[in-house]
């Protein structure tokens, strides 16, 4: 079974107090998505350690999140949306069962898409 973790927006502002699931990618899905990392970041130019490219999404807790961030947008903008694939909202917490696919106004603030992504990478590479 994938995992899954409910996050709460705790942060100040439009998005306060918000839930969002999250639930882990299927394991040939995370394998496919580190390994097009990788290859984003070898092409960036940046050093990585070698048989790296074999270790899948360990290899992402290695490399860490703000590698991402080090790649051409091109190809981050496919990798990000795919993270954020990941993101389900919660429109009433009063009502958990209640979960649906994100949609634009769901999330109001900027800083909330970094913390779902930064949420997202700890949920696959957190083991």
């Amino acid at each position: 079974m994938r995992k899954q973790i409910i996050y709460t927006v705790s942060a100040e502002g439009r998005d306060h107090g918000k839930v969002f699931q999250l639930t882990e990618m299927p394991a040939d899905q995370a394998e496919k998505w580190a390994i097009r990392v990788l290859l984003a970041l070898g092409r960036a130019g940046i050093d990585l350690p070698p048989g790296i490219e074999r270790e899948g999404m360990a290899a992402m807790a290695r490399v860490g999140l703000e590698a991402l961030m080090r790649i051409d947008f091109h190809d981050a903008e496919p990798l990000l949306d795919e993270m954020m694939g990941c993101v389900r909202f919660q429109p009433n917490p009063a009502d958990p069962k209640v979960v649906r696919a994100l949609i634009a106004d769901d999330i109001e603030e900027v800083a909330t898409r970094v913390l779902l992504r930064r949420e997202v990478f700890r949920l696959h590479t957190g083991f």
